[in-house]
């Protein structure tokens, strides 16, 4: 496993060494020891992070989830894509960081195996560019459906540069996601 850090601060693309031979593939997911050397604190403390619940979304081509997070107990998610292709986006929400307010793209294919890092504080959502898309993820909070809030995909201070060429296929939810400034706002996130 190699961890490599992206743009955003903390945010870690984990590539996986795959052994390959004739019956096929073989490779290290998570191993417990790497995940908290590299990925493994919260909030820059010595408070180990603990994975508590496995998610598992089915998604076709076009459908665009996202941006969604929990404000008062974020979840910070390591993904893994187990098939199909998407274009996963993230925005930093944490008033602390020097990358506060920023978003950034990865693409991700289950051709390619790897898992990326999603620390506790952040927006998320992904595109899907070859479906099905099978996203696998653990999540370091439980689900809180009254705690669940959805930043607009289409927000135009954020910019986001989605690779849709058509509107993409969205939930009520996401379709009404807010916007950054209400947001910011409303959630008392820092300066927007």
């Amino acid at each position: 496993m190699q961890f490599k850090a992206l743009q955003l601060q903390d945010v870690k693309l984990i590539e996986l060494t795959e052994h390959l031979d004739a019956r096929g593939s073989f490779a290290e997911t998570f191993r417990l020891d790497l995940f908290s050397l590299h990925c493994g604190q919260q909030d820059g403390q010595n408070q180990p992070l603990t994975l508590v619940q496995d998610n598992l979304s089915r998604s076709a081509t076009g459908v665009l989830r996202g941006l969604h997070f929990q404000h008062h107990r974020p979840q910070g998610k390591l993904i893994q894509l187990l098939a199909g292709r998407i274009y996963d986006v993230l925005v930093d929400l944490r008033p602390d960081s020097s990358t506060f307010g920023q978003w950034e793209g990865i693409w991700l294919d289950a051709a390619e195996p790897s898992l990326l890092w999603v620390p506790p504080g952040f927006a998320h959502g992904f595109y899907v560019s070859a479906g099905p898309a099978l996203v696998s993820y653990k999540c370091t909070e439980y689900y809180q459906p009254d705690d669940q809030y959805v930043l607009a995909y289409n927000d135009t201070q954020l910019a986001i540069d989605w690779p849709c060429q058509d509107k993409p296929l969205l939930s009520p939810k996401d379709e009404a996601g807010e916007s950054w400034q209400s947001l910011v706002r409303r959630l008392g996130l820092g300066v927007g």
